[in-house]
């Protein structure tokens, strides 16, 4: 199979309505961009920057953009790009302007941060553009890492969802898979809950104390050494051995497919809130239900930081963006809770119905489509 046929393989009733490839061949800038769908509005999503990402992958996180932009009630569509490089390595800023110029005249898409990039990056894609969000604070932006608005949804998350298994937030035990960008704060707004985190993970090692980590001291070790394995009170483990330490709620934050069909049976937890982006592969998320775990699909739980962006571009403040986020991830963790109970329904077959209806009705608006 071509790539055309594998492309249009994977197409349906919403999108993608677009898949543009970029290269620069002075720089050697590879990049992906997937304009999933725009009836609700320009498409919002993340520039990603790793060395292994692809087509497929960027696929589907631009579908879950037009979900979770759409479960949200944003006015904007699902689009989501990627670079292909190591963000460790390469001259970022040179890498990241020449993916602006190539994206410049693809005005129905505007970026935002993900996972390798940040706001800096988003001030050289402004700079080039006059379009992107999650800008530093002295471009205007409201700096969604900074804040943690991601990390603030997948709290609120919790705070609906362990009343449909009955679960104390006080006193539950938390492991989080990904200690970055969302894992940390995430830590940080489920503790002020009472939840005692007693397991992280980066790509380096797992560190576990089932007494409880100290979050302040962690972070602190994470950002000064690079890795939560140099915490000194905890034992050291594989990352993989997170997913097996026994659990109340437990957060993927990092990477896609980190639970598949062939892990799924060991993971042992109440609660899975998707902090990441496809971070359980959707017959993985079956098989989990199936046991009694329940899991919020990301684009439900992680819808904190797009509904920060939405507020940024529409000139509101990082207060107005909080507001947003309780009440938005309230009301459609609520929605979609109360259907998978009382119908009987897996969660993500449940959030996408809505999300896909809402999608479908305001493509009805749209003449050319």
């Amino acid at each position: 199979m071509d790539i055309t046929e594998e492309v249009f393989k994977n197409t349906d009733e919403i999108g993608p309505e677009k898949i543009v490839y970029l290269y620069e061949p002075r720089t050697r800038m590879k990049a992906i961009v997937v304009i999933d769908n725009v009836a609700a509005g320009p498409a919002i999503g993340g520039v990603r920057m790793a060395q292994d990402v692809t087509t497929n992958e960027v696929r589907r996180l631009a579908r879950a953009m037009t979900y979770k932009n759409a479960m949200a009630g944003l006015p904007h569509g699902g689009g989501k790009s990627g670079i292909i490089a190591d963000p460790k390595t390469v001259h970022k800023e040179q890498v990241v302007r020449t993916f602006a110029r190539g994206i410049k005249n693809l005005q129905e898409y505007i970026p935002g941060p993900d996972m390798g990039t940040d706001e800096s990056s988003m001030a050289y894609i402004y700079d080039e553009t006059s379009r992107a969000v999650g800008l530093p604070l002295e471009l205007g932006g409201i700096p969604l890492d900074e804040i943690g608005a991601t990390a603030y949804g997948v709290a609120v998350c919790a705070d609906v969802a362990k009343d449909y298994i009955s679960l104390d937030l006080n006193g539950a035990r938390m492991t989080i898979e990904g200690f970055g960008n969302v894992g940390k704060p995430a830590a940080r707004f489920l503790a002020q809950r009472g939840v005692i985190l007693i397991a992280a993970s980066d790509s380096k090692g797992t560190i576990y104390n089932p007494a409880g980590l100290n979050i302040e001291e962690l972070i602190r070790v994470k950002d000064t050494t690079g890795s939560v394995i140099n915490y000194k009170d905890g034992e050291v483990l594989k990352t993989t051995d997170l997913i097996i330490i026994s659990t109340d709620i437990f957060i993927p934050a990092a990477r896609p497919d980190v639970i598949t069909e062939a892990n799924a049976d060991v993971v042992d937890a109440k609660l899975i809130i998707e902090g990441a982006n496809i971070p359980i592969t959707e017959d993985a998320e079956k098989m989990l239900h199936d046991r009694g775990i329940l899991v919020i699909p990301d684009f439900v739980a992680n819808a904190g930081g797009v509904i920060t962006a939405s507020v940024e571009y529409h000139g509101g403040t990082d207060m107005q963006a909080f507001d947003r986020i309780k009440s938005t991830i309230t009301r459609s963790t609520k929605e979609i809770l109360d259907k998978v109970y009382t119908e009987k329904r897996y969660p993500r077959e449940t959030a996408v119905d809505i999300a896909k209806q809402k999608v479908l009705r305001a493509m009805k608006y749209r003449e050319w489509m």
